[in-house]
This record gives structure tokens, C-alpha cells and sequence, in this order.
């Protein structure tokens, strides 16, 4: 008899947050950055006005490797549903058989994602931070914030959208929420200007910061380009940039920031400073000076679900939460 335990969004929620996640991202990073995983290429589908990503990851001595789906339908906001969606599959890594289904309507990819953005922050950013910029106002700016302030404090935050609605509902619920200043901001140039760290959490298909806006020592974490057409920063700021950091070279060079500064030829590969894996693993400095602009290129990497997935599996087996399905193996 085989058995597979079956979990919903709730349970997962209850089993991991964010200081959880945080913790399994950094280490799953560094194990990346020694090279202790293994990590096959994404594959990327556009279904009508959405767009669907499959990610699957080992990292090495885990009990579990896992397959992940996950979807994002704009549209389905004007409809009362969810714009994201997903869940991930994990499998014994000793007999490849399925483990654990965990349905978490995009929950872990959300929460990982927000993880890797403070692991960026953390490595490469100013210690002292008096303002952190959102482009953003979505779920994943309210992740973001949340992670950010599991490394830095900011005395203020500004968001920005291009919908104002958005961006001031977006900073009244994350003042209330995290008890920190927030404010909207009347355009991008505006959250940009007078901060010492940026996120980027958009599906812009053009420039939206622009080298100009950025001051010298500013930190950028751009993470909305994970896919080829998608682009958040004017090519020239990542030429101008001290430290350019992917979290994975060969993805970004197909899919991120990194992908159309090179395309445009402002930028060369070689010029790369390292992966964030390799400066986790203490293999590559992060930041060296006050002055330095830092650009972190997050794609999405199946390791960080490996990561996550694998702590909630763990955590459920223990606990005995979620429903566990009984079955006849074999043909």
C-alpha cells in the first residue's frame, strides 16, 4: 500500500512563515552555492492572458525532492478570484515515490519569494536603512515588506503603483499590519528617489526605474522578470552598477534584468559579479562599501521550493497534520 499525505493551503500556512522560510531559503541558497543541488531548467507556458512556471529541485542529502506549478492570471482579480495559484509535489528523494501533495494556492511560492528578497537585502544592502521603495502594490510587496523586516528596520516605506487606489490600500493595510510608516507614492520616480533599497515586484514589460533615479549605495531587488518579455530596469542602471547579482546566472540570462542588459549589450556576463547562492556561502563578498549600487536579479529557483516544501512536509509528519491517502501501489 502506498500513502501520500494531502495538505491544504490552512494547514501550510499554520506549519510555515516567514522567519521559517527565511531560515530554509538562506541555507538552501548556500547549499546552491557550494553546489549541493540539483536543478534542472524552468519551463514556462503563456496560457491566453496568464502565464504558468514549473520548477522542480533536489538539494542534496534532503529526503524530499519536489516538482512545483505555479500560475499568475492578472485578469482574475476583476473576476473575485485568485491571481495566483500553484501547488507542489514531493517525492522520496531514496525511492521517487510521492510523498506529500501540498495544495497552497501559491501560499509557498509567495512566501519563498519574499524570503530570497530579504536574503538579498540582507547580503547586500546598507545596514541602516531610512527608506525602503515598492514598486508594487500587490501580494508580493506585502511579502516583501514582511521578510525585509525580518533583516532591516526602515524608518519609512513608500509604494507605488500606477493604480493610486491600489498603492494607498496597499500602504494603509502594510502600516496597520507591520506597525511601520508607510506611504504612496504619486509616481515611481518618487518611491525611488530618497531611498536606500528598492523591491521591484511588477509584470512590467518596460523600464520602470531608470539609472538616473538611482543614488549611489541604493540597493535594488528586482524580482518580477521571470520571464523573457518581462522588464523592470532601464538596462543602463545595471551597467552602472558595482554588484550585479542573479540568483541564478544561466536563468537570468534568459529570463531577468540581466537577460535584456546583455541583449542590449551594456552588460557582459563576465562582468557578473557572483550568484546569491555563492556570497550565502560566504564564496563571494556581498557589499564592500557605503557607495556601491547592489542589483539582485531574483528569477524564482526551484531550490528555494524544495526549501519550503520540504520543512512543511517535515513539520506535518511530525505533527500529523493533513490527510494521509491510502492506496495499491503497482499497475
Amino acid at each position: 500500500m502506498r500513502r501520500v499525505r494531502l495538505l491544504v493551503a490552512s494547514q501550510i500556512r499554520a506549519l510555515l512563515g516567514p522567519a521559517g522560510a527565511l531560515e530554509e531559503v538562506s541555507k538552501a541558497f548556500a547549499a546552491l552555492g557550494r553546489g549541493e543541488a540539483s536543478l534542472p531548467g524552468v519551463i514556462n507556458l503563456e496560457v491566453g492572458d496568464g502565464e504558468v512556471h514549473v520548477k522542480g529541485a533536489h538539494l542534496q542529502g534532503a529526503p524530499l525532492y519536489t516538482v512545483k506549478m505555479a500560475s499568475g492570471f492578472p485578469k482574475n482579480a476583476a473576476r473575485g478570484l485568485p491571481v495566483g495559484d500553484g501547488l507542489m509535489l514531493a517525492f522520496d528523494a531514496a525511492t521517487g515515490a510521492l510523498r506529500a501533495l501540498l495544495l497552497d494556492n501559491g501560499y509557498l511560492t509567495e512566501l519563498r519569494t519574499g524570503s530570497a528578497g530579504a536574503l538579498a537585502a540582507a547580503l547586500l544592502a546598507r545596514p541602516a536603512i531610512s527608506r525602503l521603495g515598492i514598486l508594487g502594490a500587490g501580494v508580493q510587496a506585502r511579502y516583501q515588506l514582511e521578510a525585509f523586516l525580518l533583516v532591516r528596520k526602515p524608518e519609512e516605506v513608500v509604494v507605488f503603483s500606477p493604480t493610486p487606489a491600489r498603492a494607498e490600500a496597499c500602504a494603509e493595510e502594510m502600516a496597520s499590519r507591520f506597525k511601520v510608516r508607510v506611504r504612496a507614492a504619486r509616481s515611481a520616480q518618487e518611491a525611488v528617489w530618497g531611498s536606500d533599497c528598492l523591491i521591484t515586484a511588477t509584470p512590467a514589460r518596460s523600464p520602470i526605474v531608470f539609472a538616473d533615479w538611482v543614488a549611489p549605495g541604493t540597493h535594488v531587488t528586482a524580482l518580477g522578470s521571470d520571464a523573457p518579455q518581462k522588464n523592470e530596469l532601464e538596462p543602463a542602471l545595471l551597467a552602472r552598477a558595482e554588484k550585479v547579482v542573479p540568483d541564478r546566472l544561466s536563468q537570468c540570462l534568459a529570463l531577468g534584468e540581466i537577460h535584456h542588459a546583455c541583449a542590449q549589450g551594456v552588460l557582459k556576463a563576465e562582468r557578473i559579479h557572483a550568484e546569491l547562492g555563492a556570497i550565502a556561502a560566504g564564496r563571494a563578498p556581498g557589499r564592500q562599501s557605503e557607495a556601491e549600487i547592489t542589483i539582485a536579479d531574483l528569477t524564482g529557483v526551484g531550490i528555494q521550493d524544495a526549501a519550503v516544501a520540504g520543512r512543511v512536509v517535515e513539520e506535518a509528519e511530525r505533527q500529523g497534520i493533513g490527510d494521509v491517502l491510502t492506496f495499491e501501489g503497482g499497475d
